[in-house]
């Protein structure tokens, strides 16, 4: 019995491996259209799609990471200057790739754009704290989708959104592990009212890595900036020296972090370029060993997990 089980564990696997090589031709025809590409994933997806022979349209939010595209890039990468809490901005770059697909539609969108700073305790924050990172984590996401939806469904092609694990498991306070549920939520609602339209709709969920969302400095100097404006009753209940006791946790996380970020690249540009797509992708070994694992334990197992070795607030209930 245990045999034919394994049998067709290992039968399953091999037809999904098989099925998962064919990629898409026509690439110098398929526009992609990628947020965030300043820096991280999304600047290295860019180049590597453009070194794939798709054309790309890179959004950036700053003119330097514009240029370093264009300089290291081929004639077909097309950048536009992207600030997805602006409505206006991202209605322009969508007229702009509507004018240069035309007829043929839009191959993908990859929202790859985020924000993770500030993930402090929730009673350090205020709601601006809160706003200001939906509206690029989630509103953004939205926003740009919708805005070439149209052309997507044109193509039949692909929207791509970037999650996290922290969109399964909320290990850390602040709106970005509900952004990155909000993301899950939006991915997989959009997947199937799209599929009537043969749009796939597929969501990557990495793991730890070498990012700026995990860059010790960020988080470090959020972290600083917040303690220093809230008020003095919130600071006497954690303690004058708290910040300095969870500096050492927040200095760990870069170098926990997983360095290969073509992990999630490559997942990425399936989800682009393959013929078959997965819904889901989970980079990192952390993700796949440790937190969607850990997404489906009790609470109360994963309350005690994430709190056993958190430093206690001065006025912590003994």
């Amino acid at each position: 019995m245990y045999l034919y089980v394994l049998g067709a564990v290992v039968v399953y696997y091999l037809y999904r491996w098989l099925r998962e090589l064919a990629r898409v031709g026509d690439k110098a025809t398929k526009h992609v259209y990628i947020t965030g590409c300043d820096s991280g994933f999304g600047n290295m997806l860019a180049g590597h799609l453009d070194s794939l022979g798709f054309s790309v349209i890179a959004g950036c939010f700053t003119e330097k990471g514009e240029e370093d595209l264009r300089k290291r890039c081929s004639s077909r990468m097309t950048t536009a200057h992207l600030n997805v809490r602006s409505q206006e901005s991202i209605a322009k770059v969508a007229a702009m790739i509507k004018a240069k697909v035309g007829e043929r539609g839009l191959w993908a969108v990859v929202n790859n754009a985020g924000v993770a700073t500030p993930s402090s305790p929730w009673d350090w924050l205020t709601f601006e704290d809160y706003k200001g990172m939906m509206e690029v984590n989630i509103d953004g996401v939205v926003a740009v989708t919708l805005s070439v939806l149209p052309l997507i469904k044109k193509s039949r092609g692909r929207v791509v959104n970037v999650a996290s694990v922290f969109g399964r498991v909320s290990a850390c306070s602040g709106a970005y592990c509900i952004s990155k549920y909000a993301v899950e939520s939006f991915t997989d609602s959009l997947r199937i009212s799209m599929l009537p339209f043969g749009v796939k709709v597929c969501v990557i969920e990495p793991g730890f890595f070498r990012t700026a969302v995990t860059a010790y400095e960020a988080h470090w100097q959020s972290n600083q900036r917040i303690w220093e404006k809230m008020p003095q009753a919130v600071r006497d209940d954690y303690g004058p020296d708290y910040l300095q006791k969870v500096e050492p946790i927040i200095k760990s996380v870069p170098q926990m972090a997983d360095a290969d970020l073509m992990k999630v690249v490559h997942c990425m540009e399936h989800a682009v370029a393959g013929v078959s797509p997965r819904k889901r992708y989970s980079p990192g070994w952390d993700a796949k060993l440790f937190w969607l694992p850990l997404s489906y334990m009790p609470s109360c197992f994963v309350d005690y997990l994430l709190t056993f070795s958190a430093i206690p607030p001065a006025k912590a209930i003994k």
